[in-house]
C-alpha cells in the first residue's frame, strides 16, 4: 500500500499558486505553458480556496469585453475541490479520481495549505509499479526462489 507523501518529491514541483485577490488573466499566463492545466487558489493565510482550470478561462473569455479582462480569479474559480493528504492511501485517492473523472488532484496539509499537485499518471505509474513488485515476489515464491 502507497500513501500520498511518498511521491511528494514529484508532486511539488508542477503546483501554481495564485493569491485569491488576482485577476483572471494572471491565472491565464500561469496556465499558458502546455504541461499546466490547473492552478489552485489561495486565500491571504496561504489556504486552497479554490482551483482555476484552462476550462474555466476559457468559458470565462466569452463574457469578458473588449481587449481585457478584469474578472477576479474567485468569481471564476471552483470551491469544491476535491484534494487528498499526504497521510491518504493512493489506491483511495486514484478510485476518487476514476469515479469524478479527474486529470489531477491538489495535496494539501492539515491547514488546507497547498503542497502538491497529484496528476492521474502518477498514480497510475505508482499503482502498476506496485502490482508488478508483487508479482515479482509471488513468482519468486512459486518458483521457490524464496522472497527478497
Amino acid at each position: 500500500m502507497i500513501r500520498i507523501d511518498n511521491l511528494l518529491a514529484k508532486i511539488r514541483d508542477r503546483l501554481l499558486l495564485i493569491g485569491d485577490d488576482r485577476q483572471l488573466t494572471e491565472a491565464a499566463s500561469l496556465l499558458s505553458d502546455d504541461t499546466k492545466h490547473m492552478v489552485v487558489v489561495c486565500d491571504a493565510a496561504g489556504a486552497m480556496a479554490g482551483i482555476i482550470t484552462r476550462t474555466d478561462i476559457v468559458r470565462q473569455i466569452r463574457h469578458c469585453q473588449g481587449c481585457a479582462c478584469t474578472t477576479a480569479c474567485t468569481a471564476v474559480m471552483t470551491r469544491n475541490v476535491v484534494s487528498c493528504e499526504p497521510k491518504d492511501w493512493l489506491h483511495e485517492v486514484w478510485s476518487t479520481m476514476k469515479e469524478r473523472g479527474l486529470r489531477s488532484v491538489p495535496v494539501v496539509d492539515a491547514e488546507r495549505k497547498p503542497i502538491g499537485l497529484l496528476f492521474a499518471r502518477d498514480a497510475l505509474e505508482m499503482l502498476l509499479s506496485e502490482v508488478e513488485y508483487e508479482e515479482e515476489l509471488l513468482r519468486d515464491y512459486v518458483m521457490c526462489v524464496g522472497y527478497r
